[in-house]
């Protein structure tokens, strides 16, 4: 049996996902091809995608390393040469891949976070753009971070 806490982010992760395929299953061709962000590089929606697979993997197993007493991401981490070399690792991936890809990554996502325990959301660990925080708020920036880009786009996809 879950917690509150737990339940509580199962939720927000499962409505996350949610939001997020509504919008990727509702582009056009054209709109996939299309500018999502000039900078630090350009991304059409097809790249955005992989950044989610990219981010939801890997931040995935970061907190699973702070679960298991780590101290998270290395000082220093560069997110933005990050960012790039995983969209040279995912370059090849259709959009129907990479949509499948972020299915599978939200699942493990959800599977571990169901077999956590509450005393394990207090561990501390150190996020590469949040800095140290818990491992509460680290399970839910996985799901505001894809919140936070689809914001941003929202006028660029009407």
């Amino acid at each position: 049996m879950t917690s509150e806490r737990i339940d509580n982010l199962i939720a927000r992760l499962e409505k996350g996902l949610l939001k997020t395929n509504e919008v990727f299953n509702s582009l056009t061709a054209e709109q996939w091809a299309s500018t999502a962000y000039e900078k630090p590089h350009r991304w059409d929606f097809r790249a955005l995608l992989a950044h989610f697979v990219s981010s939801e993997e890997r931040l995935l197993e970061l907190a699973q390393y702070i679960a298991l007493g780590g101290n998270g991401a290395p000082l220093g981490f560069d997110f933005d040469e990050f960012n790039a070399q995983e969209q040279v690792r995912l370059h090849g991936c259709s959009p129907e891949e990479l949509h499948n890809a972020l299915q599978n990554a939200r699942q493990a996502t959800l599977t571990w976070v169901r077999s956590l325990e509450d005393s394990q959301l207090d561990l501390i660990g150190r996020h590469p753009a949040l800095g140290d925080i818990n491992l509460e708020t680290m399970i839910n920036a996985i799901y505001g971070h894809q919140l936070m880009h689809m914001r941003e786009l929202r006028g660029k996809i009407g």
